[in-house]
């Protein structure tokens, strides 16, 4: 019998060769997941694709699951009254946490484990944040059925392992849909995509653009009937909060969407969701993430792209102008480009503004 160590490392050498192949988000998350169900013993999970910015999911692989479940799991994890909600894991600074231990072995004090676990016959869950350089790249949830007993540090230990590795892969997934020079599909219609959500998350109406928009982002399974996951959570953050919200999204076929959502009249009226290309303002913070900038690199370029020079960089941020020079160097490095106005076209999507760039 193979010992757990052994089965580690085969594990994470095996997402390494997945990393290195490229693949689409929800290809790779259904590797990922029949890889690492016998490890981390788990009898069904979801994986969400995210907005790298904010953390909200806006995609979902799901397998060994109830669909009708998914609207009540949006709802509880957007609550935010649980220890264990993606969020709240990575407020209280950790990366892994299971219900087991994030209730100290009383999962009947987690509201998610009342109301939808224990219900569905799952006596704990492991939940993974695959944050990586300031981007949140990703996450997972792996219910473990009653009878079972809970997760236990060798498997949260591996579960902790896997964030660097699968955080990487899914940061150049992103990447690549983030190249300018990438071959996207354009919405079909000039105007904004707009659909309509009743209060269950149900699509009740939607225009042209936004049939073809769904369509095109149908996730397998169909946890809501015609609805993806990032109209869905979009329009319960709206809804729960009465205030507009908005999340970006990358459709399978890499095409960045800004998705606005905003409470019609009533609490009956539901919520409708407004798609559009995201803009080069909403696109600069997920190219500066998407290309492993470090925290002082992503303020230097965020200057260059303004405009600013070397000289005031440095003034700004209170470096020295040789250091300032020795974050631009480094930059070209991790961004393949060679000047700043390359960068500037790389992390605004192409769209070059008219700004008078000074001389590096």
């Amino acid at each position: 019998m193979a010992k757990r160590r052994d089965i580690e490392r085969e594990v994470l050498g095996t997402i390494g060769e997945l990393a290195a192949a490229r693949l689409p988000t929800a290809e790779l998350f259904r590797e990922l997941h029949a890889l690492l169900q016998g490890p981390l013993g788990f009898d069904g999970g979801c994986w969400h694709g995210t907005d790298p910015v904010t953390g909200f999911p806006t995609s979902t692989v799901a397998s060994g699951l109830d669909p009708a479940r998914f609207e009540q799991a949006v709802r509880l994890e957007l609550q935010g009254e649980d220890a264990t909600t993606f969020e709240a894991i990575r407020a209280a600074g950790h990366r892994v946490q299971s219900i087991g231990r994030a209730t100290d072995g009383q999962p009947e004090r987690s509201l998610r484990y009342r109301e939808l676990l224990q219900p569905c016959g799952y006596g704990d869950e492991l939940r993974i944040n695959f944050d990586l350089g300031g981007g949140r790249w990703g996450s997972a949830a792996f219910m473990r059925e009653n009878g079972r007993g809970p997760y236990e540090l060798p498997e949260l230990r591996l579960a902790a392992r896997l964030v660097t590795p699968v955080g990487t892969a899914l940061r150049a997934a992103h990447r690549a849909s983030l190249c300018p020079t990438r071959t996207t599909t354009a919405l079909p219609a000039p105007a904004p995509a707009v659909a309509v959500l009743d209060v269950h998350g149900r699509l009740r109406s939607a225009d042209a653009a936004a049939r073809d928009l769904i369509a095109r982002m149908a996730e397998p399974g169909g946890l809501v009937p015609g609805v993806p996951s990032g109209f869905l959570t979009v329009a319960r953050q709206a809804a729960r909060t009465g205030r507009p919200a908005e999340v970006r999204v990358c459709t399978p076929d890499g095409q960045w969407l800004a998705l606005h959502a905003t409470p019609l009249d009533g609490p009956a009226d539901g919520v409708a969701v407004i798609a559009s290309p995201v803009s080069p303002v909403q696109h600069l913070p997920l190219a500066v993430l998407a290309h492993g900038l470090s925290p002082r690199e992503q303020q230097v370029a965020l200057h260059a792209v303004r405009g600013t020079s070397t000289k005031d960089i440095a003034a700004l941020l209170h470096l020295t102008v040789p250091t300032v020079q020795q974050h631009v160097g480094a930059i070209p490095d991790k961004t393949g480009t060679r000047t700043r106005r390359e960068l500037v076209t790389l992390l605004m999507a192409g769209h070059l503004p008219t700004l008078g760039l000074p001389p590096q």
